[in-house]
């Protein structure tokens, strides 16, 4: 696979961060719904980020040198994170997994909610990386596209395997060795973000709705049915439902899958391709089915008991966020505990507790039970067995790869 960097953006790429910054995941809150797992969130002043991504690596392609590390003699690290991201008190004013950290360790984190997008984060600190020097934080919390450009960049650290105890014996199969970080040597997920079907069992008819394929032929839901903006997710869903892998996905799968969306559009049973904005048309019904993600459903049946989902038998796709030590960051040994803290089963109950998405922490659901009984029942949050070995992610595309496939899909969907 060609894993070299582009010396700027294709106007497909672009297309495809503004999408999602528009209306699909990378617009929404961290509370309600879900973020762009595929190109990334990308905010209007924020295009030219990866511009530079042409640059020649700190140094070797995911050799990032180890800084000298100051853990031992400053007790501190500095953790940049997304909004609403981290448990915190009901008074709002103190972060309760955070400050028992401290109380531990004696290590302070100064915690900063300061990524909105990736695109936008990437371009704060990747100056400073390509320059060789230290970003002032010592762990970031990145989506896995970005991730994996990371790695390859020769900007980000290795992590010691000694001081990951929790985080090697704790993390779910279905996150341990992605294609982008074999055996997870540079990252560890925060998070999983799935993408599934979702039905409206009123406007169904009483029709339960679990396939990719039930969408794009079943007659009873012509001109009601939707798919995603976010390429990865549609054309993965598409990929399963065909019998191909997402994972080892070729040019002429790819193009089989587009083939067949676009019967689905031209006889009109796909009624539109959206961003998050399917969640108002599937709450009262005007859509009957769509591409959903998870996120979105947990927060839909609340108010509305007719809101369904489904794990087609073909699979579904999955993203994550994922904690990473930036080349050069003066704190790696203690951001690599914080990392493993996280991996502790309470500690892991009380943040997916809070915000709601998929663990990667096998094991938690007794300490979750402890804290909600719902919440642990609920495998969209805890997958049970058979849920997470349905789970399958996208491969990573080389820059020239994917601006083949986001200008291919781009006409697809007419964006």
């Amino acid at each position: 696979m060609d894993h070299k960097e582009p010396d700027g953006l294709s106007e497909a790429q672009v297309a495809a961060m503004r999408r999602s910054l528009t209306n699909g995941r990378g617009a929404l809150s961290r509370r309600s719904l879900l973020r762009a797992s595929g190109i990334g969130a990308l905010a209007v002043g924020g295009v030219g980020a990866l511009s530079s991504c042409g640059i020649p690596p700190a140094k070797g392609q995911g050799e990032a040198a180890d800084s000298d590390d100051h853990s031992d003699q400053e007790k501190q690290l500095a953790f940049s994170n997304w909004t609403e991201y981290m448990d915190i008190s009901e008074d709002e004013k103190s972060r309760p997994t955070l400050e028992a950290f401290t109380k531990r360790t004696g290590i302070k984190v100064k915690y900063t909610e300061d990524i909105n997008d990736n695109v936008e984060f990437f371009g704060k600190i990747q100056p400073q990386l390509a320059a060789g020097q230290d970003t002032g934080r010592d762990l970031i919390n990145v989506t896995d596209w970005l991730a994996a450009r990371m790695i390859r960049l020769g900007y980000v650290q290795k992590l010691d395997p000694s001081l990951l105890p929790h985080a090697y014996a704790n993390l779910s199969p279905q996150f341990r060795s992605p294609d982008w970080d074999p055996g997870r040597a540079y990252s560890y997920p925060w998070t999983g973000i799935p993408a599934v079907i979702a039905y409206n069992i009123k406007a169904t008819g009483g029709r339960k709705v679990d396939s990719v394929t039930q969408l794009l032929d079943d007659p009873t839901l012509k001109g009601r049915v939707s798919f995603l903006t976010e390429m990865r997710d549609t054309v993965g869903l598409t990929l399963l439902d065909m019998g191909k892998d997402p994972a080892k996905v070729n040019d002429a799968d790819y193009d089989a899958a587009l083939n067949r969306l676009q019967k689905g559009v031209d006889k009109k049973q796909i009624r539109r391709f959206t961003g998050n904005d399917y969640t108002s048309d599937l709450d009262k019904g005007d859509i009957a089915a769509c591409v959903a993600w998870a996120g979105d459903l947990i927060q839909l049946q609340v108010d509305n008991p007719d809101i369904r989902y489904a794990i087609p038998a073909a699979g579904y796709m999955t993203a994550t966020d994922n904690l990473l030590v930036p080349a050069h960051a003066r704190h790696k040994k203690n951001a690599t505990r914080l990392i493993d803290y996280y991996y502790e089963l309470p500690v892991a109950a009380q943040l997916a507790a809070y915000i709601n998405y998929v663990t990667p922490v096998a094991g938690v659901g007794a300490e979750l039970a402890k804290i909600d009984p719902a919440l642990a029942e609920n495998p969209l949050i805890i997958p049970d067995a058979a849920m997470a070995a349905k789970s399958h992610s996208f491969r990573s595309l080389s820059s020239t790869e994917e601006t083949a496939y986001e200008e291919k899909f781009t006409k697809l969907i007419g964006a």
